[in-house]
């Protein structure tokens, strides 16, 4: 018998039984779209993170207080009792701190420092319109570049402004449209909790961070939010930006040092943290690759069950198909041919499982998944096709060769 004399009796044995056919090529289905989807909703995932954290820039620095360090050995807000011994009052992040990150002599790595105040509460309106802006944040102009913030319309406030304390601000597109709609923003004036802010530019649409409007933001001369909105008080945070990627590590080791020097910071334990997004961004993608491979190994085990099924179908197929073996055997039909016939429709079905289990993926993936967009790995695509085959030529193995081993006159007596 040619290959061709052996596809068509495999076709026909599969098409005898339409029901059963389809139901064991479901299995493999589901299988195959579980392995591709689940994948595709883990590196959807990760490129998400990703993005938002290169938001800040890769070469970035954040400084932001910390409530549990304490300066050399002291706490903010450190209960009373259990003195054990000298302790140093833990200090809020400051201007001076700020101006000290820039020396060059003791900070070569440090390209720009912007100390930051965040302004709560703040609620702009624009004639009978209103918004609550979810971050109002006053810092220096190297603030849009460092944070990768680039201005669509207009222009960001300069050094001159933050000197005389202009009230200019730069707001994000969430904030154009609450209080403008279609109305061009640049040059009109808000009030902001009273105090009336120039509209200098408008921000790059950044779009959603989770539950966060990247885009719900406006920024202001730090001097100006200062007076008007959150008070000569501490920093919210110092974003500092190294003058390049491959010197995020060394800034970071000259900014603690300079830190700790001022702070009294004598331990591992300063009043202060620094985030790195570099390292941030590496520590994420690895945690993320381990749980996009997790799922991807949950997804399998479906495809195991729908090998299984193979099995146990091909073997009721064999045993239904005796005599059909018999006759077959008798009329010379050789071992390789009964062999490559069960081989065949186990393979068929898998494959056929496999591929609807592609398309089936590929519709899903255009649909958003618990606030996800999936993105559609090839490899994955490629590797649960290929282990769908492998799946019918390895639990088809088994039923294929008892039936190519039936004798041809036990087969016959078969009833």
């Amino acid at each position: 018998m040619n290959q061709l004399e052996i596809l068509r009796f495999a076709l026909r044995g599969l098409l005898a039984n339409k029901m059963r056919s389809s139901l064991t090529t479901l299995g493999i289905l589901i299988g195959v779209a579980a392995v591709i989807m689940l994948v595709g909703v883990g590196e959807g995932s990760s490129r998400s993170i990703q993005q938002n954290i290169q938001r800040l820039g890769a070469n970035t620095l954040t400084i932001s207080p910390s409530f549990s360090g304490g300066g050399g050995a002291g706490q903010r807000g450190a209960p009373a009792g259990g003195n054990t011994g000298p302790r140093t009052q833990a200090k809020d992040l400051s201007l001076a701190d700020a101006k000290a990150l820039t020396d060059r002599t003791l900070a070569p790595s440090v390209k720009t420092v912007s100390p930051v105040v965040n302004a709560s509460s703040s609620t702009a309106t624009y004639g009978p319109a209103s918004h609550a802006i979810a971050q109002f944040v006053g810092t220096y102009p190297s603030y849009f570049e460092a944070t990768n913030k680039p201005v669509a319309k207009g222009t960001y406030f300069f050094n001159d402004d933050v000197l005389a304390a202009r009230k200019v601000v730069v707001l994000g597109q969430t904030v154009v449209e609450a209080l403008f709609g279609t109305v061009d923003p640049i040059g009109r004036q808000v009030s902001v909790s009273g105090v009336p802010f120039t509209v200098v530019g408008v921000l790059k649409e950044a779009g959603s961070t989770g539950m966060q409007d990247a885009d719900d933001v406006a920024i202001a001369p730090l001097p100006a939010v200062q007076q008007s909105l959150s008070g000569f008080g501490s920093l919210s945070s110092i974003v500092v930006q190294a003058a390049g990627a491959e010197a995020t590590t060394t800034a970071q080791s000259e900014v603690t040092a300079i830190l700790n020097q001022r702070h009294g910071i004598t331990d591992n334990n300063p009043d202060y943290r620094v985030l790195n997004q570099a390292t941030l961004q590496e520590t994420v993608s690895a945690a993320t690759g381990t749980f996009t491979v997790l799922l991807g190994a949950v997804a399998a085990i479906s495809l195991l069950v729908g090998g299984i099924g193979i099995t146990n179908i091909m073997l009721v197929t064999v045993t239904e198909r005796t005599r059909e073996i018999g006759i077959r055997k008798a009329i010379g039909a050789p071992r390789s041919a009964i062999l490559g016939q069960f081989l065949l429709e186990a393979t068929l079905l898998s494959l056929v499982g496999g591929l609807s289990g592609v398309l089936v993926a590929f519709a899903g993936t255009r649909f958003t998944i618990a606030g996800i967009e999936p993105v559609l790995v090839p490899s994955s695509v490629a590797l649960a096709l290929g282990v769908s085959v492998g799946i019918g030529l390895f639990f088809g193995s088994y039923p294929a060769n008892r039936a190519a081993k039936l004798r041809p006159i036990q087969a016959l007596r078969h009833e």
